[in-house]
């Protein structure tokens, strides 16, 4: 089949239909990708719109917060196109919920001036060194989270005014000192048990079966016995991890590396500068001030008294020291074209202004001695040709297994690798890497199990992947009594003795609760020691669910432990006694929660009140 396949794509007819179908993907299908169906828009929320940029960085910002905390089990789950959506959506909808609150908030009349803006920028522990605020590290930090000066002050001004309307929902909240006691009794509160315990697994071993109770029971229960449809299945793999430990680095390579690269293990050259800033498009302000400096004023005094960069002028307009690629490239030419310490531009025009600076001093680069370097040098080494092995033989993988799509072994040839294979196995038990859900996903395709091609090479990781290929199935199928008899057997027992245990435990319940002592000794159990239970205890479901015993006169009920084993319970106290020491806790639980609740009511009205419209989720 396969060679006629190939006959069939060198002739005339067939290469001027896949030249016509490639035609109609390039207008029609990346035309859309690049038009973007000519809305902009992630999502519009009354008259004000979540453009698609700001929604992809927030699910970006997002996916890489998710990825640092769960690692490769987030990367597990994205491939699931169903949970991708979900997640691409609950980004959008906290988005749109955050608008919501924005636009609620200046409804309400809410404000934040730009002194309060100046005022938390400047306090914001990010962008301190030493404890001060730090010009160098502000801008740097803007510049690595894609921020400009004027987006980032837009961007804090709207995340103050929600805050103030949600530290309003909250500072509203109150507990009174009678919700607080009566919460705190029912959270302290304990209560003093004895229990009897019938074990099922003693009542199951007592247990006779008849060959027509076993024959009823695995008719009865044939999803039991249900065999799932399984497979057995060849595959192989391509890692780059795995290639990189079976790399060996030479001193010599190493060496040869550093040499050629010594700028990259050498300290950049540093500047130590300083600054009068200008802000805005006043020319004749700044070049008013670049003359006095010529004239011979101090450039400290006018960096104080008239330099717009609040957080440098304190400091005599010092940025402190500086290296390339961190300030604006306007500002960077200018400052690393001084030549000597003492030296000052002329009027330099950036995206904040007009700059006059000033070099104060210079720190030429330091390289770091070889042996310091050497095992990292190795390491980027190892990793950087293990990576470049990798995608050349993934691209021979993905030839060699496409053109002979009925074995695993040429592949297995033209990359040097081993061909695995599995013994019959279903979804539940197939092997870690069989189970990431786009190989379960090849698997199960008709092309892979049914026609018994290989599949596409599968990425599973970065650099690693996996090619798959099913050599046999056998369907879903009830197994043969004969062969499940004795699971029959002890699963019927256990039900059969669990069935006997709660049997037994409802006449001890009926019984004691109506004042029968006497039927411990006739049953001959006994109850164990008194013990003391809060909420945080396995049995507190049934045991706080027990009416309080009233005139000391016990109460009992029935129960499950976590070994399957069934409990007669007799409670015969309830303490609830109030600590103190746990008011504070309470009081604030309380009115966080009710806080929580004010504002997904607040939100959940805003949504129904506000015309909201969704323009992309997935992707």
């Amino acid at each position: 089949m396969m060679d006629r396949l190939r006959e069939g794509v060198n002739s005339i007819a067939v290469k001027i239909i896949l030249g016509l179908i490639i035609l109609s993907f390039v207008f029609a299908g990346v035309g859309s990708y690049i038009t973007g169906g000519g809305n902009n828009a992630a999502a519009k929320v009354g008259d004000r719109e979540i453009s698609r940029g700001e929604f992809e960085q927030a699910y970006q910002n997002e996916r890489n917060r998710m990825q640092a905390q769960l690692g490769d089990y987030f990367s597990t789950m994205l491939g699931d196109p169903a949970y991708v959506e979900s997640f691409r959506k609950s980004v959008l909808d906290r988005m749109i919920n955050d608008l919501l609150l924005e636009l609620h908030a200046e409804s309400l009349g809410l404000r934040i001036s730009d002194a309060q803006i100046r005022t938390m920028i400047l306090e914001m522990p990010q962008f301190q060194n030493a404890g001060q605020f730090d010009q160098e590290v502000y801008q740097a930090a803007l510049r690595r989270a894609g921020f400009s000066v004027d987006s980032f002050a837009e961007y804090m001004r709207r995340d103050l005014m929600r805050n103030q309307l949600l530290e309003a929902l909250q500072g509203s909240e109150f507990s009174l000192k009678g919700e607080v006691e009566a919460q705190g009794k029912l959270i302290t509160q304990t209560r003093e048990i004895r229990s009897i315990t019938l074990s099922a697994a003693e009542f199951a071993e007592k247990v006779e079966l008849t060959d027509e109770e076993i024959n009823t029971y695995y008719t009865e229960n044939p999803q039991r016995y249900t065999r799932p449809e399984q497979a057995k299945v060849s595959y192989l793999e391509l890692n780059a991890a795995a290639m990189k430990e079976a790399l060996e680095i030479s001193e010599e390579e190493v060496r040869q590396y550093y040499d050629e690269h010594l700028d990259k293990y050498s300290s950049s050259e540093q500047r130590k500068v300083s600054h009068i800033l200008i802000q805005g498009d006043d020319e004749v302000k700044a070049q008013a001030i670049l003359d006095e400096l010529n004239s011979g004023a101090d450039f400290v005094t006018l960096a104080a008294e008239k330099s717009d960069d609040f957080g440098s002028a304190e400091e005599g307009g010092s940025l402190g020291f500086i290296e390339r690629d961190v300030m604006d490239p306007a500002f960077e030419d200018a400052a690393f074209a001084l030549q000597n310490v003492g030296d000052v531009t002329g009027l330099v025009k950036s995206d904040f202004g007009y700059h006059i600076i000033k070099l104060d001093e210079l720190q030429d680069a330091v390289a770091k001695p070889f042996e310091a370097v050497e095992a990292e040098i190795k390491q980027e080494l190892a990793d950087q040709q293990a990576v470049d092995q990798f995608y050349e033989l993934q691209t021979e993988l993905e030839r060699v297994a496409f053109e002979y799509p009925d074995s695993l072994i040429d592949a297995a040839e033209a990359i040097n690798g081993t061909v695995e294979s599995t013994d019959f196995i279903s979804q539940a038990d197939a092997p870690d890497v069989l189970k990431t859900p786009a190989v379960m996903q090849a698997i199960l395709s008709p092309e892979v199990r049914e026609d018994g091609l290989n599949s596409e090479v599968i990425e599973v990781a970065p650099e690693h992947v996996i090619v798959v290929r099913v050599e046999e199935t056998r369907p879903e199928t009830v197994l043969p009594l004969a062969e499940v008899q004795e699971q029959v057997s002890i699963q019927l027992a256990r039900v059969k003795g669990e069935q006997q245990a709660i049997e037994l435990a409802d006449e001890l319940v009926a019984a004691l609760n109506e004042g029968n002592q006497s039927i411990l000794e006739d049953k001959a159990v006994s109850f164990g020691e008194l013990e003391t239970i809060d909420r945080g205890s396995v049995l507190a479901g049934t045991v706080f669910a027990m009416m309080k015993p009233a005139e000391d006169k016990p109460v009992y009920a029935q129960a499950k432990d976590q070994a399957g084993d069934i409990l007669v319970v007799e409670l015969t106290n309830v303490k609830a006694e109030i600590d103190s020491t746990y008011n504070d806790q309470i009081g604030a639980q309380l009115e966080r929660t009710s806080s929580q609740q004010d504002l997904a009511s607040v939100v959940q009205i805003l949504r129904q009140n506000t015309d909201i419209e969704y323009y992309i989720v997935s992707q």
